[in-house]
Formats: structure tokens, sequence, C-alpha cells
């Protein structure tokens, strides 16, 4: 039997996403195919557009067999940890074959090329990296200098280092492998090149336009006109999104939660914002000026990022807030090995078959029911729990209809199971 990993965010699902599907399956020969979905919060540092439940019945009626969750520690967090956390999950089940994902490059060998400098940080590419960083640049441009400055003594065309670099996918398919490696994982990684537009493309080019694209349509028709979908999602997945609307949970945004944010950020003591993920360099001192002298969520933006930090960056900060997410957390999570149990969001015949099959030699914990893990022995996992359950309460306050509100969500929802 052939098990075919993915990792995916489905925010929303779309057109690329089923060819991607069926692309890597096609690859790979999979017999079953699971992915690590994140959760309500995704790698941007924004809320996702529906809820995980609802993105989960969309990857199943798609070709996915089995769905996991990756926890809010990882799926907000930047590419080397958001992928880290993924490839670990998928690493723990003991039976992953394939780990297959999607690339601007479509080239391999090249982001293995590259993982492997990223992975051993030689001294050269080291001085190359600070050097970047002492003239203000943001962390992943400086990496990208370094590394173009590296390879260019290398090979006599390091272009293909730059072009390779300046795409989204290709960033986090270097980081899977690295993982991988990091991991000393006999999983096999694969890629399929991205067809048609970009990852970041914010316009709907046909049957086959990104995410980006699909929320930015969303976001930009007063009456979430879901009929302009229709082209560029599959139809049962345009139905999903139609009755989460219709049922007032969601399309969910920042802009959601912009005046619980300003609150929190305008009550909070500069050394609580120090303790936010990804704050460094006096940062604290930006964002909580910006919070005094902001009336929105795109104003707050703009006054806090610069050449250095990027919106994303600051988007996950901010979004640390809502999920209680510290810097000694964080660094605890990962000092201690990641992932401390693979969270089942839902399944078809087929992935339930698989799970009893991996049950006894998964490393970590299979979760079908939070509610048995609430009193953990093992307190890194109950806090990774407790960290997700309260994500999920302040998530479900960005819905319209006041009735999906309540808290305690994460232990109360059923799995999501298809024939």
């Amino acid at each position: 039997m052939k098990v075919l990993g993915l990792i995916v965010e489905y925010n929303p699902f779309h057109n690329g996403h089923l060819y991607h599907i069926e692309a890597a399956k096609k690859l790979t020969g999979a017999d079953i195919t699971v992915c690590i979905m994140s959760g309500n919060f995704i790698q941007r540092g924004e809320p996702a557009i529906i809820n995980k439940w609802a993105r989960t019945k969309m990857a199943l009626i798609s070709g996915i067999d089995l769905v996991i969750e990756l926890p809010v520690v990882y799926s907000m967090a930047s590419a080397e940890y958001f992928s880290f956390g993924a490839v670990k999950i998928l690493e723990s089940l003991g039976a992953v074959d394939y780990i297959c994902f999607g690339s601007e490059s479509g080239n391999v060998e090249d982001l293995e090329t590259i993982a492997e400098v990223l992975l051993k940080e030689p001294e050269t590419y080291g001085v190359y990296l600070q050097e970047a960083l002492k003239k203000g640049l943001s962390y992943p441009l400086s990496r990208e200098m370094a590394l173009i400055k590296y390879f260019s003594a290398k090979f006599s065309n390091p272009e293909f280092i730059k072009n390779t670099l300046s795409s989204s996918n290709n960033i986090l398919g270097i980081e899977y492998i690295k993982a991988l490696k990091k991991l000393g994982s006999n999983i096999r990684p694969l890629t399929i090149k991205r067809a048609n537009n970009s990852y970041n493309s914010q316009e709907i080019t046909g049957c086959i336009s990104s995410a980006t694209a699909v929320r930015k349509q969303i976001y930009t028709s007063c009456d979430y006109d879901i009929e302009s979908l229709c082209k560029s999602m599959p139809s049962g997945c345009v139905s999903i999104l139609q009755e989460e609307f219709s049922k007032g949970r969601g399309p969910v945004f920042a802009k959601s939660y912009e005046n619980t944010i300003l609150g929190l950020l305008r009550k909070m003591r500069l050394e609580d914002i120090r303790d936010l993920p990804y704050v460094s360099e006096g940062l604290e001192n930006r964002i909580k000026r910006a919070a005094d002298k902001a009336g929105s969520w795109e104003t707050l933006l703009d006054e806090i990022a610069t050449k250095r930090f990027t919106r994303t960056r600051i988007q996950r900060i901010i979004f640390s807030i809502m999920t209680g997410l510290t810097k000694d957390t964080f660094e605890t999570f990962n000092t201690f090995g990641g992932p401390q149990y693979a969270r089942i969001l839902g399944f078809n015949s087929k992935g339930r078959a698989f799970l009893k099959n991996i049950k006894s030699n998964c490393s970590i914990p299979l979760i079908t029911k939070t509610s048995h893990y609430k009193a953990s022995c093992n307190p890194l996992l109950k806090k990774m729990l407790q960290l997700e359950a309260e994500a999920t309460d302040l998530y479900v306050l960005g819905y319209s209809n006041p009735e999906f509100k309540k808290s305690g969500q994460d232990f109360t929802s059923n799995l999501v199971i298809m024939p």
C-alpha cells in the first residue's frame, strides 16, 4: 500500500487544489491520501475564511482520505516551523511513503540543493546572512541574498536561486525537504509544478485561480457573491461555502477582530508584547505606538510594517495574542520535538481503515476525541490542546451569527465522517 502525504490549508478549497491532489495521486500511485491541514488560523497569520470542520468536508469530498490538524503553534508560524510541524506529524504516522507539494519551480533537485545548505548552514553562508541582516533587511530577503552570494561561487549561473526563492510555494517546498532531512525521514519528496497563476495572485483568472484571489473576490463582494466562484471551485466546495455563509459562520477575516485586537494591544504592557513570538529589536515599541494611533486593522498593519518587519510577520505576532501563544511556549514546543499528537478532523472509509492499521506504530497519540485528553499526564500535549481550544474559542467570535459563538467547540464538535 502506497501512502501519500499532503500539507495544506484549503482556504478555501479550489480547482488548483483538486488538480494537485489528482496529479499527486497519479504521480505516486497512492492508495491512501493523508493531508495535514491548518486549523482555524493559517500560515500568513490570519483566520481561515471558514472553520476547519467545513474545510475538512471540502477535502474529503475532493479526494482526501484522512484529514489531520496542524496545531496552531505551527499553522500560524513562519515557513520553517510550519513545515517542520507538518512533516513531523507525517513522519510520526510511520506509514507515509511520499510527500508531494506544489511549487513554482517544479524541480525537486533544485529545492533539495538549497535545503541542504539551509540545513547545514556552512560558515560562508552564515557570514553572508549576517551581512544582509545588518543592512536592516527582512530575514527572508537576507536569506535570499546570502544564498545567491553563496551559490555564485559554486555555479556559473546562480540565478536559479533568485528565481526559486522569489516564490512562496518553492520556499515551503525547501522547508519540507529540510524538515525531512532533519528528521532523517525515509518519506520521499516530490513536487508538481503549479498550474496557471501564482500563489499570491489576486485576480480570478479562469478555471484555476489562487486561494488569495478567491478570498479577495469574497471580501470585495458586498453580498458574498458565491456564484462568481463556481468557475474556480468544485461545485461541492461552493455548496459548503454557501452553507457556512448562510448560517453566519463566515466569511471570517482579520478585520472581523480589529476592535478586539486594538483593545487588547492598548491594554498590554510593553513587556507583554515583547514576550510574543517573532517580536525582537524593539518591535514592541512600534506595535504599541501603532495600537494607540490606529483605528482599523489595515491602519494598524500600515503603521507597524517596514522593510524589515513584513506584514505577514506582524499578523503572526498580533494573532498570537488572540491564540494565547507566547515566545516561551513557542520555543518550548519546538525544543521538545514538535507536535505532541495527531488530531483527526475527519476521514472516509479508507481513512478509517488506515487509522486502524497504523495505530500501533504511530509514535504520537492519535486523537479522535479531544475531551479524552483534557487531563493528559503529558503537560506539553495538554498545553498544545489547550491552546488549540482557546484559539477556536476566539476564532468563532468572528462569526456573524451569535448562535455559533459558544466556546468549547474543540471539545464538542464531531469528526467529519464520509462514506
